[in-house]
């Protein structure tokens, strides 16, 4: 297991985004490294926890649940024969394309380490945007990623460090529960009759998943 490539992006102005002022990070692009990996503050106040990394949308992207993103190249090659053309690391917008990982298969609260200094924690699945389907330029690809069910996983960062394409990534803590990316990501889009289950993951999950599937069990488990 390794990370393929480590991907930053840069404030751009483009059409396809309901950003206030009409810019965006997703387009990241591999960079050599290293690159400093730390946690950046509160949604809304922080942004990538990686330095010269581009969040834009501090609504919906960043803080310190949201501070990587990772996809496996095998996800990104399942695509690719899906759709008919070459998807090159970076392009869904991840900081981490992995190998050898199963990162939507990850659970809830597990923790990687990448390098020799950086351990990353699990805590949710990717919900698709507009302005994802703008940059990926294919009509219908909200629902069509929502479908496949193979989001990639956001993560907070545990222990900070320097990071570089080429580093191993080892599993460190895999959780008891079988609260899984794939299934945290289900249960908040197409399944919300799974959300009782996210509350085995506990703490570990994303603060509004939680929420979430604490509403739904306040309001149905009666």
């Amino acid at each position: 297991m390794k990370l393929l490539s480590l991907n930053l992006g840069r404030a751009r102005a483009v059409e396809y985004t309901d950003q206030p002022e009409g810019v965006t990070g997703i387009d990241k692009q591999p960079v050599d490294g290293p690159v400093r990996v730390t946690a950046p503050g509160p949604k809304g106040v922080g942004a990538s926890g990686l330095a010269g990394d581009a969040v834009c949308d501090m609504r919906h992207h960043g803080g310190d649940h949201q501070a990587v993103y990772a996809v496996a190249r095998e996800d990104l090659d399942d695509w690719e024969r899906e759709l008919g053309r070459t998807l090159p690391n970076g392009v869904f917008g991840e900081n981490l394309t992995t190998q050898g990982l199963d990162v939507s298969g990850a659970r809830i609260g597990e923790r990687w380490r990448v390098g020799s200094e950086v351990v990353l924690e699990v805590t949710c699945g990717r919900i698709p945007c507009l302005t994802f389907q703008g940059h990926v330029g294919e009509r219908g690809w909200v629902k069509r990623f929502t479908q496949k069910g193979a989001p990639g996983a956001y993560l907070r960062v545990v222990e900070p460090g320097e990071i570089r394409s080429g580093d191993p990534i080892e599993i460190v803590h895999r959780p008891g529960h079988d609260v899984t990316v794939a299934l945290q990501f289900r249960a908040v889009t197409t399944e919300r009759e799974l959300l009782p289950r996210l509350l085995a993951a506990a703490e570990a999950l994303h603060p509004e998943s939680l929420e979430t599937a604490e509403k739904y069990v306040a309001k149905y488990a009666g």
